[in-house]
């Protein structure tokens, strides 16, 4: 088996060093010629592409490529991979695809809970652009009858990446927005459970992400339980200075469901809420 990724970031990454043994070639893009050689390190063959036009070589490799993962975002213009590649994926066939989306392209539900087959209304631009994407990767399986699955990711953490993070870097704060809630996903489950989703790849969406959507302020208080500190102060959303995106965050409160994930996959989360990962990602490891 093959596999080609478009984006290797944060989330794909994890799924790269989850599945490596199951593949006997990856190759995935960046964008710059600088970032090539961390490609190389993790094992995977770098191409280069900008979103902007086709990538040299990438034509050839998806004609080779078994399994296809794009983690790239969409923008104005629709979704790069298959604005400029989509003909070449098609072409090859790929036995699977797989496209990482977000929990934010169901918008807002005033706390309500949500699933695969809620309505999706999304409210910030990016999110009407990952709805747009979503329906395009659906119909493209459809036209070509290729499996495509679906991933909605909610607030993604692990190791460096987290609320631990914040205190080293000072920066974490306990916004507090009454009865605002977020969903979480450590990236080990995102890896595990796209793996498992591979193996039967039949056209799906999959909410991927833990069992309890919590308010923000209570993540920070646990982390500096953990970590022995006094917790930051309680900040009001009204009052607290935010950036437009980071605004735009708290307009869509929801709780997000699973269930799919576990029943029709028999998934079991190893991190099934923030505070089994907080007191996992504290412990030392062993090198």
């Amino acid at each position: 088996m093959r596999l080609f990724v478009f984006g290797v970031g944060y989330s794909s990454t994890a799924f790269v060093e989850e599945v490596r043994d199951q593949f006997e070639w990856i190759g995935g893009t960046t964008r710059s010629t600088e970032k090539a050689d961390a490609l190389r390190k993790l094992g995977v063959e770098p191409f280069l592409f900008n979103g902007e036009a086709k990538g040299d070589g990438i034509a050839g490799a998806l004609q080779r490529a078994t399994h296809v993962l794009i983690s790239i975002a969409p923008n104005e213009t629709g979704d790069p991979v298959l604005n400029h590649h989509g003909e070449d994926i098609a072409s090859g066939k790929p036995d699977w695809t797989g496209y990482l989306s977000t929990v934010g392209v169901y918008g807002n539900h005033d706390g309500a809970w949500v699933d695969e087959t809620t309505v999706c209304k999304p409210v910030s631009r990016r999110s009407v652009q990952r709805v747009a994407a979503e329906e395009a990767w659906l119909k493209f399986a459809a036209e070509h009858d290729l499996p495509v699955q679906i991933f909605r990711l909610s607030g993604i953490y692990g190791p460096g990446r987290n609320t631990f993070e914040n205190f080293k870097k000072g920066k974490a704060r306990r916004l507090v927005k009454p009865g605002q809630v977020f969903n979480r996903i450590h990236v080990a489950d995102i890896a595990s459970a796209m793996s498992l989703a591979m193996k039967r790849p039949v056209t799906r969406v999959f909410n991927i992400t833990d069992d309890e959507p919590a308010p923000p302020q209570d993540v920070v208080a646990f982390a500096a339980e953990l970590l022995g500190v006094e917790p930051p102060p309680e900040i009001p959303f009204e009052t607290a200075d935010l950036t437009p995106m980071a605004r735009s965050f708290y307009g869509e409160n929801k709780r997000v469901s699973n269930k799919r994930v576990k029943e029709e996959l028999g998934y079991s989360f190893k991190y099934p809420n923030y505070r089994v990962a907080l007191e996992d990602l504290l412990q030392p490891k062993q090198v």
